[in-house]
C-alpha cells in the first residue's frame, strides 16, 4: 500500500526511545545535541524583529527563482564575505536546503540513479535520495589527523547511474573544509565522469579560527564542471523558522544555462517560498554580521570550556574541527557506540549523538552542539567526561 521509498520501518531507535521515557517522567535533560539558535539564548539584534516586520505583505507576485531583490541581496552577501562575483540570474531560492535537494535531484538524476555522498556525513542525505527515487552510495572520509576524503574508494563507487557527488563544506559534523587539492581532484573526477558536484555550505560562516588560504569555500566559484553550492538563512542568519534557502549554479555556459532553466522549472512547480520572508531578506541580510558574531563568541565559549576540561589522562578526546556548530569526542569504545549513549542518558541525564548515525567509518564518537547555552554545557560536558572515566576505571 505505501511506498518503498519511505523506510520499511519508521520506529524510534533505542536511544529515542529512551529520552522519550526520560521527558515524559519529567526528568531534566542536558541535551547537548541542541541546534536551533532560537531557544539557545543567542542574542538577536532589534533589526530582525523590524526587518521581519517590514516582510508582512499580502501582494504576492510568483517568481520561479524568487523575488529579484531578494537575490541581490544574497550576490552582495557573496561579494562581501568572499569577493566572489555571483550574478543573481544564477540563483534559486528554495524554501530549505532539503528542498534544494529535493529540486536539484529532480533535475540531474532518473530514478534508479545513483548520487555519492560523503561519510562522515549528514544523516538527512540517505532519504532525501531515496524519498526521489535515487540510491544513495556513500564514500569515506577518514581522519589521519585531519579528514582526507579517500579517492580511491570515491572513484571505485562511480557507476553508469551516478549522476553526482554530494560534499558538505564545512563537513557536518567533523568540521572540515574542502581544501583546494581535495576539489581539484574532484573536479578531475567529475569532468571524467561527466558528474555533478552538489556542495552544502551552510556552516562556511562559523570558522574555528583564520582560514586558512587553501580552503575552498564555494564550490560554485569554479566552471569546470557543473557544481551547486546550497546556502541559506537557517544558518546564515541563525533563523530556521524563517524557512529560505538557495542553490547557487556554476559551470559550463550552455550546462549552466540549461541546468538553470529545468531549476526555474521544477521551482516554478512549486513556487514553496514565502513572499514576505524574501521581502524582508535584504534588510535581514543587513543583521547578519551582529547574529553570527553573537553565535561565534557562543561556540568558542563552549569550545574553549570543553578544552580546558579535558586533561591528557582524560578518557574523552577531541576530533579537532575547522568550522561548524558540533564537537566530535572521541570515546573508547567499551560497550558500542548506541548503548553508550543510551547509558549516558540513564545515569547523567545528558544527551549526545551517537556516531553511527552521522555514518563515521568506525564506533567510537560522540557528537554534540556547541550552541548549548554556556552554564548546561559545562554542567553537561562535566558529566559525560566524568562518565566515560568511570566507564574506563571499570574495566
Amino acid at each position: 500500500m505505501f511506498s518503498s521509498r519511505l523506510p520499511s520501518r519508521l520506529a524510534a531507535n533505542a536511544l529515542a526511545r529512551r529520552l522519550s521515557r526520560c521527558t515524559s517522567s519529567g526528568r531534566d535533560i542536558l541535551d547537548l545535541t541542541l541546534s536551533n539558535p532560537t531557544v539557545a539564548g543567542i542574542a538577536y539584534p532589534p533589526a530582525v524583529h523590524d526587518a521581519l516586520a517590514m516582510g508582512e505583505r499580502t501582494t504576492y507576485h510568483p517568481e520561479p527563482k524568487g523575488l529579484l531583490p531578494a537575490r541581490e541581496a544574497i550576490s552582495a552577501y557573496y561579494q562581501e564575505t568572499q569577493g566572489l562575483e555571483v550574478s543573481p540570474e544564477d540563483l534559486v531560492l528554495t524554501a530549505s536546503t532539503s528542498e534544494a535537494y529535493g529540486h536539484l535531484f529532480k533535475v540531474l538524476a532518473d530514478p534508479g540513479d545513483e548520487v555519492l555522498i560523503p561519510a562522515p556525513g549528514y544523516p538527512l542525505f540517505q532519504y532525501l535520495a531515496r524519498l526521489e527515487g535515487l540510491v544513495p552510495v556513500s564514500y569515506p572520509s577518514w581522519f589521519l589527523g585531519a579528514w582526507h576524503v579517500d579517492f580511491e574508494a570515491l572513484a571505485d563507487r562511480i557507476t553508469s547511474r551516478t549522476r553526482a557527488i554530494l560534499v558538505v563544506n564545512p563537513n557536518n559534523p567533523t568540521g572540515a573544509y574542502l581544501d583546494r587539492r581535495a576539489y581539484d581532484e574532484m573536479v578531475e573526477l567529475c569532468a571524467r565522469h561527466d558528474l555533478a558536484i552538489v556542495s552544502d555550505e551552510v556552516f562556511t560562516d562559523y570558522p574555528h579560527g583564520p582560514i586558512p588560504g587553501d580552503i575552498v569555500r564555494t564550490v560554485a566559484s569554479r566552471e569546470e564542471v557543473l557544481c551547486f553550492s546550497l546556502g541559506g538563512v537557517s544558518k546564515t542568519l541563525g533563523l530556521p523558522g524563517l524557512k529560505l534557502s538557495w542553490i547557487l549554479v556554476n559551470g559550463p555556459a550552455s550546462l549552466k544555462q540549461r541546468a538553470l532553466e529545468r531549476l526555474e522549472f521544477v521551482s516554478d512547480s512549486f513556487l514553496s517560498v514565502g513572499t514576505p520572508v524574501q521581502e524582508a531578506l535584504p534588510a535581514l541580510m543587513a543583521c547578519r554580521a551582529a547574529v553570527q558574531r553573537a553565535i561565534l563568541e557562543r561556540l568558542e565559549l563552549n569550545r574553549s570550556f570543553l578544552t580546558s576540561l579535558l586533561q591528557p589522562e582524560s578518557a574523552v578526546s577531541l576530533v579537532p574541527a575547522q568550522a561548524g556548530w558540533y564537537q566530535v569526542l572521541r570515546v573508547p569504545l567499551v560497550a558500542p557506540e548506541e548503548s553508550l549513549a543510551v547509558a549516558l542518558l540513564e545515569q547523567e541525564r545528558v544527551l549526545v549523538h551517537p556516531g553511527f548515525l552521522f555514518d563515521f567509518p568506525r564506533e567510537g564518537h560522540f557528537v554534540a552542539s556547541l550552541l548549548v547555552q554556556p552554564d548546561r554545557w559545562r554542567a553537561g560536558v562535566r558529566r559525560l567526561v566524568r562518565r566515560v572515566d568511570v566507564w574506563v576505571r571499570s574495566l
